[in-house]
C-alpha cells in the first residue's frame, strides 16, 4: 500500500519500512467508505452554454474555446483546449453602503476532461478573479489541475476593488468568509453538467493562504459537496493573525533605528530598520547551527521543529554585539524583541492574541519580513480597520491616516475583542465568518470518506506552522486518535508563506490527494524538490549546492530522519518517523 507520489518527469520513490508501517496503522483499519475514481468524459457544448446553463441569479458574460497552447502557465506546460465561461452571481445594491457587488467568476472546463471539477480558492483579501488553473500546492509546480484535466473554477470571492472597503457591506464580509463557496458551488457543477453531459465524479477545493482557509471553511461547512480539500497555510484564524501584525509593528516600532524620512509617515519609526536583511540572515544561520544536526544530517535543513525549538535560545546562541550593528550581532533589545514576536502576540493586559512562531532556518528568506514589515503596515491595518472589527472604521477616517499610524495607534485590549464582537448591522462577527465552525468536528467530510491535506511552511511569517499544528493535534484529539484516517498535516521546513525561502518548496500535493480520495493511497509522505539551477522556476534563495534535492514532506507529527547512509540530496535516503 505503499504511496508514490509523482513529480513531472521525475523518478518515483518508495517510502521506508517505518513509514510504510505509519500508513498501514492509519489507513489499513479504517471502516470509513472508500469513493472510487472519475471517469473521463469530452465536451460537449461551449459556445451554447450560457443558454444550456441557466442558473438562478446567475448571468453568463461570455462562453468561448481557448485553443491548446493560448494560455501560458509560468513554469508549466500550456493550458490545453479549453472552454472559457465567464460571469456572475447575485448581483445586487447595498443597502449598507450604497455599492453594487456580485460574486464575478471564470470556469475553465478542458476539452479532454478527467471527470473533476476544482474550486480554486484565492489568497490575499480576493477581489479579483485570478486565472482559473487550479495549482497544486508550493513553489512554481510542474503542473495545475487545468493541465491535468480538472474543470477548474475562480472567483473574487464577492466583491471587487478599491478593497478592503467591502467590509462595510455584511453579506460581503459573509460572501468572503464563506458564503461565495456555498452559492458557487452548486452553479459551477450545473456548469459542468451542461458542458459535458454529466456532473462531476469527484470535486475538489483547494488553496493557499486565505485559499487554504477558504478550504478548512469548506470542510466545516460544506463538507457533503467536496471530496478532497487542499489547506495549504492555512489563514484558519485569520482575524487574530491580522490583529497580531498590529502588534508585531508596535514592537518593532520600539527598536527601530531609523525613522521615515519623507511623506505622510515623516518622523515615525522605520520599521525595517528594526532588524536588517542581514540581521534576519544572521538569525536563520544561527537556528540552522544550533539545530541542523537534529535530524542526522547537517545539510542546512532543519526538519525536526519540535527539537528545535527547544535546543534554540536567541540569547545564547547568537551573538550579541558589543558595538555598533553590523549584521554579525543582535542587541539585547533586538533579542528581546524577537523573542517576544516569536512567543506569540499578546495584548497589554496579557491575553494571548496568537500562536507562536517556530524558529526555523527559513526565517533568513526575504518573504518572511515582507510580512512582519510592509504587509503589515500596508495590507493588515485597512483588513483589520474594515473587515475583521466590528463595527467596521469609517471610510472617511481611516483615508485620513496611513497604515503605520493605524497600527501604532490601534488599541489592542479594545481590538481584539471588537474581531468577536456584533451589531444589529453586523449580525455576524469577523470570527463567526472567517473561521472553521467546530473546527475540529469534521464529522460530515469523514462519514462521507471525503479527505482534507493540509501543508504549511515552518518559515510562515503571517500565518504559524505552530497554529496549524495544534489545530491538527486537537483535531486527532477529538476524534480518538484516528484523525489521520481522513485528515493529514505536511510541514515543509524553511518555506516561507505558501513558497519560497531556503526550502525543498516544489511538490505536487493535488495528486496525493487525488491518489487518496479515489484510491485509497493515504499519504504517509510527499515528495518534494528544492529549485535550485535547472529547475523550471529557480528560487534564488536554494543554495546552489542543493541543486534539484528531494525530501519527504512527513505527514505530522512525524519527521524526515537521515537514515545513516545513501545520497544526502535524495529522498530516498530518508525515513519518516
Amino acid at each position: 500500500m505503499d504511496h508514490i507520489p509523482t513529480f513531472g518527469a521525475r523518478a518515483a520513490w518508495v517510502g521506508a519500512a517505518a513509514a510504510a508501517a505509519l500508513l498501514l496503522s492509519a489507513c489499513g483499519g479504517s471502516s470509513l467508505p472508500q469513493l472510487g475514481a472519475a471517469r473521463p468524459g469530452t465536451l460537449q457544448s461551449c459556445a451554447d452554454l450560457a443558454a444550456k446553463a441557466v442558473f438562478s441569479n446567475t448571468t453568463y458574460s461570455s462562453a468561448v474555446l481557448v485553443p491548446a497552447g493560448e494560455l501560458a502557465i509560468a513554469g508549466a506546460a500550456a493550458a490545453p483546449e479549453h472552454c472559457l465561461v465567464k460571469g456572475e452571481m447575485n448581483r445586487r445594491t447595498s443597502a449598507v453602503d450604497g455599492k453594487s457587488y456580485a460574486i464575478g467568476f471564470e470556469m475553465r472546463l478542458p476539452t479532454a476532461w478527467n471527470g473533476r471539477y476544482f474550486y480554486q480558492a484565492n489568497g490575499g483579501i480576493d477581489g479579483s478573479i485570478v486565472t482559473a488553473t487550479g495549482p497544486t500546492g508550493g513553489g512554481a509546480p510542474l503542473g495545475n489541475a487545468l493541465t491535468m484535466g480538472f474543470a477548474v473554477i475562480s472567483s473574487d470571492a464577492g466583491h471587487q476593488p478599491p478593497a478592503p472597503f467591502f467590509g462595510l457591506d455584511p453579506q460581503a464580509r459573509a460572501d468572503y468568509g464563506y458564503a461565495a463557496v456555498g452559492a458557487l458551488t452548486p452553479m459551477a457543477k450545473n456548469l459542468v453538467k451542461a458542458a459535458y453531459g454529466r456532473e462531476p465524479d469527484r470535486s475538489y477545493i483547494g488553496g493557499c493562504s486565505n485559499g487554504g482557509r477558504h478550504a478548512l471553511v469548506a470542510a466545516a461547512r460544506y463538507g457533503d459537496q467536496y471530496d478532497g480539500f487542499l489547506a495549504g497555510a492555512p489563514g484558519m484564524h485569520l482575524p487574530k493573525s491580522a490583529v497580531a501584525q498590529l502588534w508585531k509593528v508596535k514592537q518593532y516600532a520600539a527598536v527601530a533605528s531609523e525613522t521615515i524620512a519623507s511623506g505622510n509617515d515623516a518622523g515615525l519609526p522605520d520599521v525595517k530598520s528594526a532588524v536588517t536583511a542581514a540581521e534576519w540572515s544572521l538569525l536563520g544561520s544561527r537556528i540552522a547551527a544550533r539545530c541542523d544536526a537534529l535530524d542526522g544530517v547537517a545539510d542546512g535543513m532543519v526538519q525536526d521543529k519540535a527539537a528545535c525549538q527547544a535546543a534554540f535560545d536567541i540569547q545564547a546562541d547568537v551573538p550579541s554585539c558589543s558595538g555598533a550593528r553590523d549584521g554579525s550581532c543582535l542587541t539585547q533589545a533586538q533579542k528581546d524583541t524577537l523573542a517576544r514576536v516569536f512567543a506569540g502576540a499578546v495584548t497589554p493586559g496579557g491575553q494571548a492574541i496568537y500562536a507562536p512562531f517556530p524558529w526555523d532556518p527559513g526565517v533568513a528568506g526575504s518573504n518572511y519580513a515582507l510580512w512582519h514589515y510592509a504587509m503589515a503596515t500596508e495590507r493588515d491595518p485597512g483588513a483589520v480597520a474594515f473587515i475583521f472589527n466590528t463595527p467596521p472604521m469609517a471610510r472617511a477616517d481611516f483615508l485620513a491616516t496611513t497604515g503605520l499610524k493605524y497600527a501604532l495607534d490601534y488599541d489592542l485590549d479594545a481590538g481584539y475583542q471588537r474581531i468577536f464582537a456584533t451589531t444589529p448591522t453586523y449580525a455576524e462577527s469577523s470570527w463567526a465568518f472567517m473561521t472553521p465552525p467546530h473546527a475540529t468536528d469534521l464529522s460530515t467530510l469523514r462519514e462521507r470518506g471525503a479527505k482534507l491535506l493540509v501543508y504549511h511552511g515552518v518559515a510562515d511569517g503571517i500565518f504559524s506552522a505552530s497554529d496549524s499544528a495544534s489545530w491538527y493535534d486537537a483535531l486527532n484529539q477529538a476524534n480518538g486518535g484516528e484523525a489521520a484516517d481522513f485528515a493529514r498535516l505536511f510541514l515543509v521546513p524553511g518555506m516561507n508563506h505558501c513558497s519560497g525561502g531556503p526550502s525543498a518548496d516544489q511538490f505536487d500535493a493535488l495528486t496525493s490527494l487525488v491518489n487518496w480520495v479515489e484510491h485509497g493511497d493515504a499519504p504517509d509522505r510527499i515528495l518534494a524538490a528544492a529549485r535550485g539551477p535547472g529547475a523550471n522556476v529557480v528560487n534564488a534563495e536554494v543554495p546552489a549546492e542543493w541543486g534539484q534535492r528531494t525530501r519527504p514532506l512527513c505527514a505530522w507529527p512525524q519527521v524526515a530522519r537521515y537514515n545513516g547512509s545513501g545520497d544526502p540530496q535524495d529522498a530516498a535516503s530518508y525515513s519518516c518517523r
